[in-house]
């Protein structure tokens, strides 16, 4: 039976996107409402799902249902990060009254899936799984609770619940999909589904795709061979026909690994991703070929329409108004947050993301001299705000985060906010007039916030890392910190080499076009705001996966 027949595509199928594609992602960012995501990763599958959806193409999403989300970002007493783990319950999501079972750890473990309608919030349906249910034990039911769960057998049954039990959820639905999508090496496991259903690897490569987002092998989880197994991450597949198959010679789950040995393609996600990526598995054989498919962001979710349009008209004074007015509106949230009132007319540098160690979060601040200068600054004022999740047990990211919370304590013009969400990212790209990312290069595999930091009228100063590499031009749509020698440095010089430029640059020319010449300022505001929708807006990247890795019919056999 055709159970997808309940879930036909609400939009007519553009011809030139006729192919079916399952995309499979730990995390979805479709809108602030639904919490399933904890940053970049699902940011860049919740405007794929947008763009998808714009394009009318032939694609479904499949997820998980996290009942706690990532986590919710509150204070302690002095302002300090706390972890807080909330239930979370959506409306709009339909029970597909689907339920099935998959094996984890030799026992058997009900799933349930439920449906996000297209019309709910503009983007390709997904369906979402959770072993939340009655009729399994706690241990089972906790399998969905946490998005990246810490416990090592949580985690990989996740895997085996995205992975086996996506690709159940597939053949349940009817969907019969031509295109495999692994966003990430997550749902790793459907290779071995597919291998039962299929017999043979070959048969797998017709059908699988692979996105990669980890610009380093050390960041490439990998689990004991022999733990994956008994939790049945290959079904009923004897492991040494696995090691087989896969060209496993010693006893270790390389998840990222496999995909690449069972994809007919894999990419990158900005071409210098796809240059390391390429340098960095060479070593392995019977790798598949990797390109690069350029991250991108979502310009009708993410974009303020009126700044383009008092663009589009040449409206200065409009543009102007309506920039200061978005500034405005965006410190209220500070104040809140807070108690520190900020000044729209004042230049404003934002830094949020995710905080983890390469991104550098307390770059700025660690020459405290220069840092206290530039903030008591009166012919350039300056005001600077933090925000972003560390991981939850990340204990060096979330002292790095305290640490400025500490720090903001003694000056006015500097803040931390807490609850880095989609609401709050578009918040603060409105507040900022520019957008600091300075990840060490080339750790960063693509980035995406300053993408719709632009789309909100602020200007990108970055290193030069990731897609910033295909955007800058540096005095004319965004400030670009040169790189280091990072080949042939170690990072303590890499991190003194970009503190160095990073002053530098803002000091003789950002700060000084600002606040002496803003016809310049706002002809690199709004040259950043077209580049950014010419070439990194997620209708593009959308087109680009149809075209370079789902409608190729040659592959590796």
């Amino acid at each position: 039976m055709d159970t997808f027949s309940q879930y036909k595509l609400p939009y007519s199928i553009n011809k030139k996107y006729n192919t079916k594609v399952a995309y499979f992602s730990m995390e979805f960012a479709i809108d602030q409402a639904l919490k399933i995501y904890s940053g970049g990763l699902g940011f860049l599958a919740g405007s794929h799902m947008r763009g998808a959806y714009e394009l009318g193409q032939n694609l479904i999403g499949v997820g998980i249902l996290w009942k706690y989300g990532y986590y919710d970002q509150a204070r302690n007493q002095d302002q300090t990060l706390q972890v807080q783990w909330n239930e979370k319950s959506y409306n709009f999501l339909e029970d597909t009254g689907i339920r099935f079972q998959i094996n984890i750890h030799n026992a058997p473990v009900w799933v349930a899936a439920y449906y996000l309608p297209p019309e709910v919030f503009q983007s390709a349906p997904v369906f979402l799984l959770s072993t939340d249910l009655p009729e399994n034990d706690y241990l089972a039911q906790t399998i969905t609770h946490r998005l990246y769960d810490s416990n090592t057998a949580t985690k990989i049954a996740q895997y085996i619940l995205l992975g086996i039990g996506g690709a159940k959820l597939i053949d349940m639905l009817g969907f019969d999909p031509e295109i495999y999508h692994l966003n990430e090496a997550h749902a790793a496991p459907s290779i071995f589904y597919l291998f039962k259903k299929y017999g043979s690897l070959a048969e797998v490569r017709k059908r699988l795709v692979f996105t990669t987002h980890t610009p380093e092998e050390a960041g490439n989880e990998i689990h004991d061979l022999y733990l994956c197994d008994k939790m049945g991450y290959f079904l009923d597949i004897p492991i040494e026909q696995v090691k087989m198959v896969m060209g496993i010679d010693n006893d270790q789950c390389n998840h990222s690994l496999i995909a690449l040995r069972s994809a007919r393609y894999a990419n990158g996600v900005s071409r210098l991703h796809g240059v390391v990526s390429r340098e960095m598995w060479s070593r392995y054989n019977n790798i598949c070929e990797i390109t690069s498919i350029t991250n991108s962001q979502n310009w009708k979710y993410w974009a303020d329409k009126q700044l383009y349009k008092a663009m589009e008209d040449g409206n200065d004074e409009e543009f102007i108004d309506r920039k200061r007015w978005l500034k405005k509106r965006a410190f209220d949230i500070v104040a809140d947050q807070t108690g520190k009132l900020f000044d729209p007319d004042v230049f404003t540098i934002v830094w949020a993301r995710r905080f983890a160690g390469y991104k550098r979060a307390n770059l700025i601040t660690r020459e405290i001299e220069t840092f206290t200068q530039l903030l008591a600054d009166s012919q350039y004022p300056v005001q600077i705000i933090w925000a972003g999740k560390p991981y939850p047990l990340d204990y060096s990211a979330i002292g790095e985060f305290n640490s400025l919370v500490h720090l903001s304590k003694k000056y006015k013009n500097m803040a931390v906010c807490t609850g880095y969400e989609l609401a709050l990212s578009k918040r603060l790209k409105q507040a900022s007039d520019a957008w600091l990312n300075n990840p060490r290069v080339p750790r960063e595999a693509s980035g995406t916030s300053g993408m719709t930091a632009a789309m909100n009228g602020s200007v990108n100063f970055s290193t030069d890392d990731g897609w910033i590499c295909e955007f800058a031009r540096h005095g004319e749509n965004s400030f670009i910190i040169p790189q280091a020698d990072y080949k042939n440095t170690n990072i303590h010089q890499q991190d003194e080499h970009d503190l160095y430029h990073m002053y530098r640059i803002l000091k003789d020319e950002i700060l000084p076009t600002y606040y002496k010449d803003q016809p310049r300022w706002r002809k690199i505001v709004q040259e950043g705001m077209k580049d950014v929708v010419n070439g990194f807006e997620s209708c593009r990247m959308a087109r680009e996966y149809y075209e370079l890795m789902y409608h190729s019919t040659h592959y590796r056999g």
